[in-house]
């Protein structure tokens, strides 16, 4: 079996490749291997975007992803159109054995002609990109990146106010399953939902306090811990736990109680005004799930819903 390598630079590889295929037309690097100054490491991404001629036949015959090592798996996206543009695009992920991992946007001219033509730039290029070939001079007339793009603005008191809501309306609900003992849905609810859609956005507005609201929020929260004050990365970690339930209900009761710590410093940068009585009352209430008597076992004419 082959093991995963530190990654070798594949952009001559890349170049050399593309010059070489007369429907590839241009070809620009995204994503951190094309911001200045962005953490990289040995098994960093290569996020590619191929201008072709016409993507169909990259889609039908995908043996050109072992041109670059051997695929150890691949994901594709379905062509779809362009949500702006409506132009038909797709993309892979190809994973290689050796531990090289390219992502392949594929887009035909004319997306890319109209993407060029936009008064802005999409945020995955305009978080930063570096052209590698231009056949036709497609890129002449791009606007530079801002590296603007990914980065939170305040929030509304509208928008904290709901997210807050949102949050607290997911505790009983995790409450309810940890009572009846059912581990997917617990987990899910409390591990995406309340931590994912939530609290992570309340930590990025955290982090951007810290930071004057200049620095692009990492995808899935990646660089929290880099940015973080270390005693709320450390209560972070203190929300994950493993299957038993009641680690489970103690993960929760350290959820809610880092988003109200979080919260509260946002609101307070802000001006706004932290709902201390709804988030009691939430607390309250799944306490008291907690403290029920165990729910009739499976098979002994259950008929919860």
């Amino acid at each position: 079996m082959t093991t995963s390598q530190p990654t070798r630079n594949i952009i001559p590889t890349l170049i050399q490749w593309a010059t070489a295929r007369n429907p590839i037309r241009a070809m620009l690097l995204t994503s951190t291997r094309a911001i200045p100054d962005a953490p990289i490491d040995a098994l960093s991404d290569y996020d590619v975007i191929l201008i072709v001629q016409d993507l169909h036949p990259f889609v039908a015959d995908r043996m050109w992803l072992n041109d670059f090592g051997d695929v150890l798996v691949v994901y594709w996206d379905p062509i779809h159109p362009d949500p702006v543009f409506e132009i038909e695009r797709c993309g892979n992920v190809t994973q290689y054995a050796d531990g090289l991992k390219i992502d392949f946007t594929l887009w035909p001219i004319a997306l890319f002609q109209q993407i060029v033509a936009a008064p802005v730039l999409p945020a995955e290029l305009d978080a930063g990109y570096r052209v590698l070939l231009d056949k036709d001079h497609l890129t002449a007339t791009m606007r530079p990146p801002t590296g603007a793009a990914y980065v939170p603005t305040p929030p509304t008191l509208t928008t904290y106010q709901t997210l807050i809501s949102d949050f607290l309306s997911d505790a009983p609900y995790v409450a309810k399953c940890l009572w009846r003992g059912d581990l997917l849905p617990a987990k899910w609810c409390l591990d995406y939902d309340m931590k994912h859609t939530y609290l992570r956005q309340l930590l990025e507005w955290r982090m951007e306090i810290d930071y004057g609201w200049s620095v692009p929020a990492g995808f899935l929260g990646k660089g929290l811990k880099r940015r973080l004050p270390s005693d709320i990365w450390a209560q972070v970690e203190q929300t994950y736990v493993g299957a038993r339930v009641e680690d489970n209900w103690d993960a929760l009761a350290h959820t809610m109680a880092l988003c109200r710590q979080v919260a509260v410093e946002v609101g307070e940068h802000l001006g706004y005004a932290y709902p201390h009585d709804l988030h009691q009352r939430v607390s309250a209430y799944v306490d008291h799930i907690k403290h029920l008597e165990p729910p009739v076992a499976l098979g002994q004419n259950n008929t919860r819903p």
